[in-house]
């Protein structure tokens, strides 16, 4: 029996990661190409690096960026989700294929196929880039930084039970109620994210 195309990522869902690009301009209308990767089951983000040339030699460098990350993984990736995006040429499948990572390719003009990604993209424009002026390449980057620290650490995620995918930084909340209790609040990107806590 075929299993369906939700299926089958439900089943593969802890050896599987998917990659897309999304595109920044600038104040100078400079447009920068971002490179991310994101774990299909826990939905930890990686900002692989961004460029106003993303040509072949560079796609394939963050490949084995990507390969050397989870080289110390338990359970290293199986399987990689990608569109037929021309600029993820034949140097960057040798080299996840040379280290035993599948690639998934999605059918043409199908966003769906690539869901968990496309998300990712419109929560990043939604909750960060579309609320502030980018002035350059540096300045993206620390933007970036700090929203994937945020939404890898602090943001309540659905499918994952409102959890933060690194669970390390979320605090459970009780069984009981408390009486009193004081929140803490961390304004981040001058304020255009905040991150609440249990305060002591």
């Amino acid at each position: 029996m075929a299993l369906s195309w939700s299926e089958f990522i439900r089943a593969q869902a802890e050896s599987m990661i998917a990659c897309d690009f999304f595109t920044v301009d600038t104040i100078l209308l400079r447009r920068i190409y971002v490179l991310f990767f994101i774990e299909i089951s826990t939905r930890r983000v990686h900002i692989a690096g961004m460029t106003e040339n993303p040509d072949g030699a560079w796609v394939a460098q963050q490949a084995r960026n990507l390969v050397w990350e989870f080289a110390d993984r338990r359970t290293p990736p199986r399987f990689l989700i990608r569109d037929n995006d021309a600029k993820f040429n034949g140097a960057f499948g040798e080299v996840l294929r040379g280290e035993g990572i599948g690639i998934v390719r999605t059918p043409i003009e199908a966003p769906k196929a690539n869901a968990i990604a496309e998300r990712f993209v419109g929560t990043v424009r939604r909750e960060c880039l579309d609320w502030l002026l980018i002035a350059n390449r540096r300045h993206l980057e620390r933007i970036l930084r700090t929203f994937v620290d945020h939404y890898n650490g602090h943001r309540p995620h659905r499918a994952l039970n409102l959890a933060a995918p690194d669970r390390v930084n979320v605090v459970p909340m009780p069984a009981i109620p408390p009486t009193v209790t004081r929140i803490g609040r961390r304004d981040r990107l001058g304020g255009l994210i905040h991150e609440y806590s249990f305060a002591a």
